[in-house]
């Protein structure tokens, strides 16, 4: 029986739904249910249905993290705790104890520097927890009895052997074996971190590693088995008693393993976190979707058709939002609507998406058309044309040893870069001193053949302010002192502004709203007269002329009309008015004027970021009035405004996030720098108190798009440097956001990041 289970593949069993972000961690607890941990900062209970044994229901959200959740631990039901208890730690630095039967936290155990990372019970109850922070520490009754350094870095997880030894896995690529403070033995073998640990039951223990691969050790530290397949870093681990070993990476692919062969990869919608075993034999899988799911081999645990189906149009909507096509992704290309808009020159190209394809066109200025060239196709893979590393090619990729028995780490880089700009960018990435930069920058030179490379005399040090390093010379003449610290993007000094307008399709869709109202005997009444449009005609006229702003005007009437418009018309036609709006006040005159219609009791501005901001919410409502908002930061003689309305403006737009899309993500981001900028000119403590908190809640969140984080990260970063709220930043816990944010691949969000950690450390 157990040859004809084995034969069968793994099939989706059922889905559960209920976290609001990338699900991070999952406990099986007994036979009472799952707990899965999120990004979303809580930990939730799922128990068997009552009516379909293989599926699940939530049965309790316990909140109290103040960050992401991450590592869970069961503690099987007692006197103390009837229904059980979960242990959970998390970015918070925090361990917590929950009483399942009440929902409630039992202890709340602090200490860690860092994000907790691991968690494991021993048999007398004590919990034993590892960190970022390098250390393992041993709670009881709430309080920490003990703690030591376990690794020089990172230790990434723990668990205990039933011998009653625990056993690390940490980023210097190496697992340790404890008994209590001793450590026993070093297990070496991984080339990267090892990021997970678990039990084979009566062989020894496996380990899943960024290096790309599972191991299974004997308990001697001796390898005696390696699984490759992964095509990026493995997070997780586990074994069932079949013989059975699960793996989930960040590739998106669950992996079923039989005696060191994949037998079954199953792709997922995003990353896969962490990977559990039933009892039965059946698979638990976290996301970064936000979703678990639960595989099995039985038929009778199946999942119904449709729920199937709709998962398997989930992942091809994923897959299809990945595609790419000529180095462009597929889903930011237009669509054949921009086919009927005329190009500007001949022989002008544009690739437009047509089904699940790019198709080139270019522009034949005599026929007035676009003609057709043919399909945008991914060149393939040339090991001539350089190395792939993270998905992105380059001429080099170096294996530096930077000694000290730490891993190989990767160096990318391309001959038109800056070395010393590489430099830096790569050891913020991983986190190493800068004082090696001289090293790195000559064996860049040597190793990329570029011994002819000649420094920009202009470059200036981003951390330190001095010129370019020159082998050979000294950094510093005889007696200098070191310059103070200096920062690369923060404090941020002016406003960003949103200055850039499609006049002609803003202009078009007012005179299509206009056509709608005017053929509505209901509505004719708000409808602009031919007088009404022309003149609105004439102030866009206006305001493309940017090179007349000294010269030209804004009228009292132009503005009154405007508004008259954003009262009177229904809020699904406001938008394109809003629109105008915000390239108004961007006019010496248009400023002046609306400010007019702020005074007194009646704040027509007021009232109508109301109206736009109001449910049910309108996204591009939201977007345009976000805009224009962060458009008046431009007009000194609005700052009185932008601070009176301020806790008002930032409450609305709080509550309109869950609508948010990527375009309104930014331009609250932005607000918020500016809002960051102004509250510390007014020297506002009240105010850039609530501004960092509403900015580290973007920071921290890592589905964001690169600029919106960005820019929060400065706002964070300018209100600690020049601001006065630097230990409430820290209290917030803004070491831990930035520690994460540092790991970013994109250049300027882990530059910030290391920015912000710089500024901790000086006083």
């Amino acid at each position: 029986m157990a040859m004809e289970i084995d034969s069968v593949e793994y099939r989706l069993s059922c889905v559960l739904r209920g976290h609001e972000d990338d699900v991070r961690g999952i406990c099986i607890c007994g036979e009472s249910g799952i707990a899965t941990s999120s990004r979303d900062r809580t930990v939730r209970l799922w128990v068997a249905d009552s009516d379909a044994k293989h599926k699940y229901s939530l049965s309790k959200t316990l909140a109290g993290h103040t960050s992401f959740v991450g590592p869970l631990a069961w503690i099987a039901p007692s006197d103390q705790f009837p229904e059980g208890a979960i242990v959970s730690g998390g970015m918070d630095t925090q361990v917590l104890l929950w009483n399942v039967q009440t929902g409630e936290i039992v202890e709340r155990m602090k200490g860690h520097q860092y994000q907790v990372t691991g968690l494991a019970v021993d048999d007398n109850g004590d919990i034993i927890s590892s960190s970022m922070d390098c250390t393992l520490r041993r709670w009881r009754k709430g309080q920490a009895v003990e703690f030591w350094e376990a690794h020089s870095v990172a230790v990434q997880t723990v668990i205990k052997l039933s011998s009653g030894e625990f056993l690390t896995g940490s980023s210097d690529s190496t697992m340790k074996l404890w008994r209590g403070r001793t450590c026993l033995h070093t297990f070496t073998g991984h080339s990267d971190t090892v990021r997970g640990l678990a039990l084979m039951p009566g062989i020894g223990v496996l380990s899943a590693s960024h290096d790309c691969t599972v191991k299974l050790w004997a308990l001697t530290g001796q390898v005696l088995m390696e699984m490759v397949g992964h095509t990026s870093l493995v997070y997780s681990v586990a074994a069932h008693s079949s013989g059975l070993v699960a793996s989930g990476s960040e590739d998106r692919f669950l992996k079923i393993w039989k005696d060191g062969v994949c037998v079954q990869s199953i792709e997922h919608p995003g990353c896969v976190w962490d990977v559990k075993f039933l009892e039965n034999g059946d698979v638990v899988t976290a996301c970064s979707d936000g979703v678990v799911r639960v595989w099995t081999r039985q038929n009778d645990r199946l999942a119904d058709p449709q729920e199937t189906e709709a998962y398997l149009d989930q992942l091809s909507q994923y897959k299809l939002s990945r595609k790419t096509v000529g180095g462009l992704k597929l889903t930011d290309l237009p669509g054949l609507e921009a086919l009927q808009v005329p190009g500007t020159i001949d022989g002008q190209t544009m690739v437009v998406r047509e089904g699940d394809n790019g198709v080139a066109y270019s522009w034949n200025s005599k026929q007035s058309q676009w003609d057709k060239i043919g399909e945008v196709v991914d060149g393939p893979d040339d090991a001539s044309n350089g190395q792939v590393y993270n998905g992105t090619r380059y001429d080099f990729v170096f294996d530096v040893d930077i000694g000290d028995g730490l891993p190989i780490r990767k160096l990318p880089y391309n001959r038109s870069e800056n070395p010393y700009e590489v430099a830096d960018k790569w050891l913020v990435k991983e986190n190493l001193p800068l004082t090696f930069r001289e090293q790195v920058v000559e064996f860049i030179l040597q190793n990329s053949g570029q011994k002819t490379f000649t420094p920009d005399p202009s470059f200036r040090d981003p951390y330190t302010g001095a010129n370019a390093y020159v082998p050979g010379e000294s950094s510093f003449s005889s007696g200098s002192v070191a310059p103070k610290p200096t920062f690369k993007h923060i404090p941020k000094k002016g406003m960003l502004l949103f200055d850039t307008a499609q006049f002609d399709g803003i202009l078009k869709k007012i005179t299509e709203f206009n056509a709608t109202l005017a053929s509505d005997p209901d509505q004719k009444a708000l409808s602009l007269s031919e007088n009404d449009l022309s003149k609105l005609g004439a102030v866009v006229k206006v305001l493309k002329d940017t090179s007349h702003y000294h010269s030209s005007t804004i009228s009292d009437s132009d503005t009154s009309l405007l508004l008259r418009l954003l009262k009177s018309w229904p809020p699904q036609m406001m938008f394109p008015v809003i629109d105008t709006m915000r390239m108004t006040v961007l006019h010496p005159d248009g400023a002046t004027s609306l400010l007019k219609h702020t005074e007194g009791q009646n704040d027509l501005l007021k009232e109508i970021f109301e109206k736009a901001v109001a449910g049910p919410t309108q996204p591009a409502n939201v977007l345009t009035i976000i805009r224009a908002v962060v458009n008046l930061f431009r007009a000194s003689c609005f700052r009185l405004w932008l601070r009176s309305n301020f806790s008002e403006i930032l409450d609305a737009l709080s509550s309109c996030r869950p609508a948010f899309n990527k375009h309104a993500h930014l331009a609250y981001a932005t607000l918020l720098l500016n809002y960051a900028v102004l509250v510390i000119e007014l020297k506002d403590k009240e105010a850039q108190a609530q501004v960092l908190s509403a900015a580290l809640e973007i920071a921290e969140d890592e589905s964001q798009d690169v600029d919106s984080r960005y820019r929060a990260l400065v706002a964070v970063g300018s209100l600690m440097l020049d601001g006065a709220v630097k230990s409430i930043a820290i209290d917030f816990d803004v070491q831990s956001i930035a520690k994460d944010a540092k790991l970013s691949k994109d250049a300027k969000i882990s530059e910030v990041a290391a920015d912000i950690e710089n500024l901790i450390k000086t006083k």
